[in-house]
């Protein structure tokens, strides 16, 4: 007998003012499975984790939690009976309240159980020694390790995480995002994370569901969403990109850089040919002459330097391309500062390219 996942929604859909701001969104996430909602702000994302922890209602569609129903449009579980844990971004820890008592909020238990429950949890954080300390007197890291373990304290089955790292600064996130994590896996939680920084979602996730416009527009694991992307928007959500405009003849576009592949495309069609700035190769000029053209690299194309940046890790140089004037960016490792002005040569990784037929 299969196991049912530990969520699944089927078909969810929710109206405001006449405009389906979460339109026909399905998925389902298994034990200790961390799915990633990733999109722009305003795609639906949190809405339908709302609506999944029980404190908005969904026009059409179901909720199910270990193969049984608790939500339709007639029949509701209580919202404190579905065992989901929530974790925003503010904390909203109660000021009031010691960090004991915070942890300490969703339990039912006797006082020594309850305080039992506490210290095992804050263990878990490795901020057992504030049990009995006050919010303010945390760093926003331990506000929010403090937030986990009083969202796990009650053993939830399924945990929504609405952007829970957005509030703490570069240094703090990785190391927060890690250890939260890690306790995730560690406890077998079904995990739902809402986001709009795709490398959060890459860090954290075992899949992602691509959101816009209240639709699941693609769904994978990372790196099947990063490296066969649906869409020029699927790219451009994750990176930069370069966009060489072209018109098919024959299943091939030509181009600057060469002849591109569109099967399936009817001549005439429009196409978009994408790339990341990474995948651009940066040779010099040679009186006027640039690398012979290979198979995996095509033919070179000269573009003049507008601007060179060092960025930490890498170089971005931008160019103005000879053949139309148009800007094309490319990313190097380590420091490559050509001065503006200087011709280069830029090649385009025949594998890391994506064509896309225009559809607007």
């Amino acid at each position: 007998m299969t196991t049912p996942p530990r969520l699944e929604i089927r078909n969810l859909t929710r109206h405001f003012d006449g405009r389906a701001v979460v339109d026909d969104v399905s998925l389902s996430i298994q034990p200790g499975q961390v799915t990633c909602l990733l999109g722009p702000s305003g795609c639906g994302k949190s809405t339908t984790l709302r609506m999944i922890a029980g404190v908005e209602m969904q026009d059409s569609g179901q909720i199910w939690v270990d193969g049984t129903l608790v939500c339709d449009t007639v029949f509701r579980v209580p919202a404190e009976r579905r065992r989901i844990g929530l974790m925003f971004q503010d904390f909203a820890l109660f000021p009031h309240l010691t960090v004991a008592d915070n942890v300490a909020f969703g339990l039912t238990g006797s006082a020594a159980e309850n305080r039992a429950r506490v210290e095992t949890m804050l263990d878990r954080v490795n901020l057992r020694r504030f049990i009995d300390a006050w919010p303010h007197e945390l760093s926003g890291g331990e506000q929010q390790r403090v937030a986990l373990a009083r969202a796990l304290a009650p053993d939830p089955r399924i945990m929504l995480m609405d952007e829970p790292f957005s509030g703490l600064d570069n240094r703090l996130r990785d190391e927060i995002r890690d250890t939260t994590l890690a306790i995730l896996k560690e406890t077998g939680t079904a995990v739902l994370l809402v986001t709009h920084e795709p490398e959060e979602a890459m860090r954290m996730a075992d899949d992602i569901a691509l959101m816009r416009q209240g639709r699941i527009v693609q769904q994978g694991a990372p790196y099947n969403i990063y490296n066969a992307p649906r869409d020029k928007e699927a790219v451009a959500f994750f990176s930069d990109i370069n966009v060489i405009h072209g018109t098919v003849r024959n299943a091939l576009t030509d181009t600057p850089f060469g002849q591109f592949l569109a099967p399936g495309q009817p001549d005439g069609a429009r196409v978009e040919i994408v790339i990341r700035p990474q995948h651009l190769k940066i040779d010099f000029d040679r009186n006027g002459q640039g690398p012979l053209p290979t198979p995996q690299d095509g033919t070179p194309a000269r573009g003049i330097v507008t601007r060179a940046r060092f960025m930490g890790s890498e170089s971005l140089v931008e160019f103005r391309m000879d053949h139309d004037g148009s800007m094309i960016k490319a990313t190097v490792p380590n420091v490559f500062l050509p001065k503006p002005g200087k011709p280069l040569w830029l090649t385009i990784r025949r594998d890391r390219c994506f064509v896309f037929p225009v559809t607007h």
